[in-house]
């Protein structure tokens, strides 16, 4: 009988040991679309000197990331816009990241594209396609005596996204005033702008530019913001031929912000574990390095040292 108890003991005590183990070598991830990529880069980075980690990341929208994280499903949410102060009356921790932005898209295809690409559009006309819904057609903005009297078809998210609240808060709103069709994620409302070539949308610098070539992504294309509102993109508001470029304006500030923002992790109260805690400090340390050529704009040295003190 003795035996049996002390087999069975032994028994939990590996199991338990096992299970303690598992844990600690293992990290989870959901949430926004825009920090999933940077986060598998830096995952697949890190595990070539801590090969024992396993990296679980989920995009799902920065709505998700919250939900997960304020709930302690996930070790770790990745956010993609400002924390509200109901956010942090709930007790949620974040860090900073990396920056990148949030673009208005059109199809490639479109009737009025020369138009676009010479003249842009202003705040208030992209709050009259979002919002207030004034302006029906393209042909209103560009050519009033075309034939082409197409309606704007408007794209927004369906998810509670990072992306959707950045860019609304452009022309001073939230994403519950966008209208428009209802997407799901940043790889589904691009490929609904290219489709569509009468549409409008809003992507993230990675779902328009390719990575690795830097041109944007065929069958997709940005509309210039015309900042100073004369009713064409000057060249110092003409910055989006590629990836580089496009990086450096976001970097210097000439792209407004919002539609740009901080990209975060955030978590119920500030990490405990050592795993998660170590990998956060290496994200904003020797991870740093990665953020620029994963299409990113890195933090300044000053910022990632404030940052830094979050984890003391």
């Amino acid at each position: 009988m003795l035996n049996k108890r002390l087999l069975h003991i032994a028994i939990l005590a590996v199991l338990f040991s096992s299970c303690s183990r598992s844990k600690n070598q293992h990290i989870s991830f959901s949430g926004a679309f825009a920090l999933y990529p940077l986060t598998i880069k830096w995952g697949d980075e890190y595990n070539k000197k801590h090969e024992h980690l396993r990296f679980d990341v989920q995009a799902g929208g920065a709505g998700k990331g919250m939900a997960d994280a304020l709930s302690n499903a996930v070790d770790v949410g990745m956010f993609s816009r400002e924390i509200t102060e109901v956010e942090k009356q709930k007790g949620v921790w974040w860090i900073s990241l990396t920056q990148d932005a949030v673009f208005p898209t059109v199809s490639s295809e479109n009737p009025f594209i020369d138009s676009i690409r010479a003249k842009g559009l202003t705040k208030d006309q992209f709050k009259a396609i979002f919002v207030d819904q004034s302006i029906k057609t393209w042909k209103e903005i560009y050519a009033p005596t075309a034939k082409d009297a197409s309606k704007i078809t408007a794209y927004t998210r369906s998810d509670a996204s990072g992306a959707a609240d950045s860019w609304a808060a452009f022309f001073g709103k939230k994403q519950e005033d966008l209208k428009g069709v209802g997407i799901f994620g940043d790889p589904g409302l691009a490929d609904a702008v290219i489709k569509d070539k009468n549409s409008i949308g809003f992507n993230n610098t990675l779902y328009i530019y390719d990575l690795k070539s830097g041109k944007k992504h065929p069958g997709i294309e940005i509309i210039p913001i015309d900042l100073n509102g004369n009713g064409k993109i000057e060249p110092e508001e003409n910055f989006y031929q590629d990836l580089p470029t496009i990086l450096n304006a976001i970097h210097d500030r000439r792209y407004p912000a919002p539609p740009v923002r901080e990209l975060y992790y955030i978590s119920k109260g500030k990490p405990q574990r050592k795993e998660v805690v170590d990998f956060i400090k290496w994200v904003l340390s020797d991870g740093q390095q990665y953020v620029a050529e994963s299409g990113f704009v890195p933090l300044s040295k000053e910022r990632v040292q404030e940052e830094l003190k979050k984890l003391n």
